[in-house]
Parts: C-alpha cells; sequence; structure tokens
C-alpha cells in the first residue's frame, strides 16, 4: 500500500522506510565503523559489523530516492572518504575523499534525491568552515563550493517541503538557520528561533517537515523546535527523554523520526526517543547497540 501524501504538501515525498546509525566514538576504543538498522517500525537492532574507516563526528544523508551515504570526519585523522549505503542498508567500503577533510559537520537530502554536506571544522588553522559538497543522485561527491552563512562545527541538517533542506544552530553555541534550495544553493543566515545549542541532531518527519533536538547549551537539553514546510522554525518545544548531545537522527517509516545514542553528562548513550508523524517526541526507548557518540544517521530503501 502506497503512502498517503498530505494534500497540502508542495513536491513533498514518500519517505524512506527504513534507517541507520554508523560510526562514532565510544569510551576506551575510540572510534567505531559499526552500524545499526532502524526497522520501518523504528527498532533499533543489534551492532552490524563495520566497514570502511572508523571515525566520528561525521556525516550523513540521504540519496538517490532510496540510498545514504556517509561521508567526512575524523579518526586517527580528518577524512574526506565516504561510504555508500545500498537500498538494503550494506555499508560498501570507502570511497576516496573528494573536498576538504574536516570534521563537525552535517549533511542533508535536496531535491528529491540528491544530498549535500556542509560546514565543519579543519585543523588547518584551527578553523570552522562554512563550504558545501553537493551529493548527486548517484551518490558521487562534488568538490568544495564556497561557503554561505557563519561558519561553524557541530550544526544539524534536515529535510523540510519534500525537495529542500535546512542547516541550523552550531558552535558559539548559535541559532541561526541557512535554508538549501531544491537545486542545493544555500542561503545566508536567517535569524534564529528557538535557544542557541551545539551538538545536536536533525531529521524530517510528516513526509515535509523537520525537528531539530536535543544538544547542548551551557548544559546538555532534550529540547526540540520543529520545522514547517515552509522552512519555518518554531521556538522551543519542552524536551522528552533523556537529556543528551553528540547524538544522531534519521527518518524511518516514510513519515517518522528517530533520535538516537549520544552523550548525556557523565557517560555516552544507546538510548533512542521516536517522533510521530506529527512531531511529538516520545521518552526514552531503552538502547540497543553500542553505546556511543559522534555518530551519524540516514534513511535508506
Amino acid at each position: 500500500m502506497f503512502p498517503i501524501i498530505p494534500a497540502n504538501s508542495v513536491a513533498a515525498d514518500s519517505g524512506n522506510s527504513e534507517g541507520i546509525f554508523g560510526f562514532g566514538e565510544y569510551t576506551g576504543h575510540g572510534a567505531t565503523d559499526v552500524t545499526n538498522l532502524v526497522s520501518n517500525a523504528g527498532v533499533v537492532a543489534t551492532d552490524v559489523t563495520g566497514v570502511g574507516t572508523a571515525r566520528n563526528s561525521l556525516a550523513a544523508t540521504q540519496y538517490g530516492g532510496d540510498k545514504g551515504i556517509f561521508g567526512y570526519g575524523a579518526g586517527a585523522g580528518y577524512v574526506s572518504i565516504t561510504n555508500l549505503v545500498s537500498n538494503a542498508g550494506v555499508v560498501a567500503t570507502d570511497t576516496t575523499g573528494v573536498g576538504t577533510a574536516r570534521s563537525e559537520l552535517t549533511a542533508c537530502s535536496y531535491g528529491e534525491d540528491k544530498g549535500i554536506f556542509g560546514y565543519g571544522y579543519i585543523p588547518a588553522g584551527d578553523a570552522y568552515v562554512s563550504i558545501t559538497n553537493l551529493v548527486s543522485n548517484v551518490g558521487v561527491v562534488a568538490t568544495d563550493t564556497t561557503g554561505v552563512g557563519t561558519a561553524r562545527g557541530y550544526p544539524a541538517a534536515c529535510e523540510y517541503g519534500g525537495d529542500k533542506g535546512i542547516f541550523g544552530y552550531g558552535y558559539g553555541p548559535v541559532s541561526m538557520t541557512n535554508l538549501v534550495s531544491n537545486a542545493g544553493v544555500v542561503s545566508s543566515d536567517v535569524t534564529g528561533v528557538g535557544t542557541a545549542r551545539t551538538t545536536l541532531g536533525a531529521c524530517s518527519y510528516g513526509y515535509d517537515k523537520g525537528i531539530f533536538g536535543y544538544g547542548k547549551t551551557g548544559s546538555v537539553v532534550s529540547m526540540s523546535n520543529l520545522v514547517s514546510n515552509a522552512g519555518v522554525v518554531a521556538s522551543d518545544v519542552t524536551g522528552v527523554g533523556t537529556a543528551r548531545r553528540y547524538l544522531a537522527a534519521t527518518q524511518y517509516g516514510g513519515d517518522k523520526g528517530i533520535f538516537g545514542f549520544g552523550w548525556y553528562p557523565s557517560s555516552q548513550t544507546a538510548v533512542t526517543n521516536l517522533v510521530s508523524n506529527t512531531g511529538v517526541v516520545a521518552t526514552d526507548v531503552t538502547g540497543v547497540g553500542t553505546a556511543r557518540q559522534g555518530l551519524a544517521a540516514c534513511s535508506f530503501n
């Protein structure tokens, strides 16, 4: 049965049914390449043996309508390598990197079948950047595009409107956002709404809307901010679930989302929180898989 697309949605897509959390860092063992699949019911599976270079502080996005890509990050060093995810959730070996090697970046889909990596930290000059790299509908990463907006690390990003994207928040902390058109063009800064924070997560929900959640202000928080199908960010919603940072989020079930993993005041966690198709965040679900932080997530299938 095909999903019902809301009548008022503009260019809304049907959404992917499954998701994947991957890579990250766990206490005592450094970076990892382990992954955990998310079913179309939001159930997180046990660890899958990693493929590719172990790293953390990377990013991931959907591309091609039903596939995904992990990219960039830091492990033994800063890299620009990528790993493609098939429409069955199988992670491929490393693809030679394109663009500036960096960490603390984020990514989202746009144009219904393409993706974009943006922002981050580079070791050269100890600097934050706003450069972006587009991902084609066959998973090919393009060279650097000159950055637009305030350079920063640890922002979050998600799709909205069915074919557009939004980068938001980040190190400072700040609450500004930058919209991404359906052609992959990033706009200048939009005045922030909601509490300024960093190391948060974001994903789409409801076919054409998005949500930013969790992160760190002066302390870790569990608040969220909804994004309309026109890219307008709403004010803070009181948090649900364990306050944490360095987590990841992805769409699943076509029109729902999930936040997972991260770091809270004393240790890493594998706890998850489901997001309904109306943007309501649920209470904690007991974690499955290796507790870790600095991971990434995207949808597929």
